[in-house]
């Protein structure tokens, strides 16, 4: 690793044996009341093991990892802990070619060369190396900014469908979720004053890397039951018919069994039909609206083309009797 030459503002240089501050009377969520209370002001439908995962994960100071489903809720667990919290939610949204440039830092090349034309012939070459690699020259990134953030309370790192990212960018986090760090070869090894909240989540579409499930807590989040659901449905869709609601909940259940459906429906594929159906006035599922609506549901033409006319009218006959 090149030697540090710059010493980033409101970070803290890693020292041999040093650890980020352990001490969480920071926090706003304090026991499990509390964490509770976060859940049901941000109106978010939880359970026992949610709430045991992430009340364990903010008092060990460890990453949780949150897989499960698509749509059944995963990201906003991060939204509660930030909004509980009162600190800054910082979103990392995984893609396909992740590298240390998009998720840690990369240099301002353009304001570098600009400042080596300005400054060459005043400084030495190596005053120049030291100016062009500090701070001032940094931009940052969502890894980097969890890391420097110097807010009262540690902020909320979300590090969204990291399935989707490459396996190589697994290796780039080690570090971070092991100690809390990052490291700037032209800069050096900064350590978090806070270790930052971590959240990571998992749509299940790769396995995972086991050196980055060590490192974790672990949570796995199914398909709500049908009465969690439709707890969920009440509470998201204000004025909803008690009758629609569970017409719907019954339904879309039932869709997520038909083995051809391999995308099968979230919840809140659930909630986009729910406020679909009322903003269109309805009281109660009919078999003509629920065909004309199904779009809100199943998100595929080939889904749509597989849950046939005869199987709709079946499932629809299920339940609306």
């Amino acid at each position: 690793m090149i030697q540090a030459k710059a010493q980033a503002k409101n970070t803290v240089p890693l020292q041999e044996g040093q650890k980020a501050t352990s001490d969480d009377t920071h926090l706003a969520i304090q026991t499990l009341d509390d964490l509770r209370r976060s859940f049901q002001e941000s109106k978010y439908v939880s359970d026992s093991q949610i709430e045991m995962a992430v009340y364990l994960a903010l008092k060990l100071q460890k990453p949780l990892l949150v897989e499960g489903e698509p749509g059944c809720g995963k990201t906003e667990i991060a939204k509660v802990i930030s909004a509980g919290l009162g600190t800054r939610l910082i979103r990392l949204q995984c893609y396909e070619g992740l590298d240390a440039n998009s998720t840690i830092y990369e240099w301002d090349y353009l304001r570098q060369i600009i400042s080596i034309r300005m400054e060459e012939n005043r400084k030495t070459p190596a005053e120049l190396e030291k100016s062009i690699f500090s701070e001032k020259f940094l931009l940052k990134r969502p890894l980097l900014e969890a890391i420097l953030y110097d807010g009262e309370r540690p902020p909320v790192l979300l590090i969204d469908e990291i399935d989707r990212a490459d396996e190589e960018f697994e290796g780039l986090l080690l570090e971070l979720l092991a100690e809390f760090q990052v490291t700037i070869p032209e800069i050096g090894t900064f350590k978090a004053k806070r270790k930052p909240v971590i959240v990571i989540t998992s749509n299940r579409t790769r396995e995972l890397g086991d050196g980055l499930r060590r490192r974790c807590l672990y949570l796995y989040i199914t398909y709500p039951s049908l009465d969690k659901e439709l707890q969920i449905v009440k509470l998201k869709v204000p004025g909803i018919e008690d009758r629609l609601a569970r017409q719907i909940v019954q339904t879309v259940t039932r869709i997520r069994l038909e083995r051809d459906i391999i995308r099968k429906p979230g919840t809140s594929e659930t909630l986009d039909w729910a406020n679909a159906l009322v903003s269109l006035g309805k009281s109660e599922l009919t078999p003509e609206i629920a065909r004309e609506t199904l779009s809100c549901v199943l998100k595929s033409s080939d889904e749509l083309l597989l849950l046939s006319p005869e199987k709709m009218d079946s499932i629809l006959k299920d339940v609306l009797n």
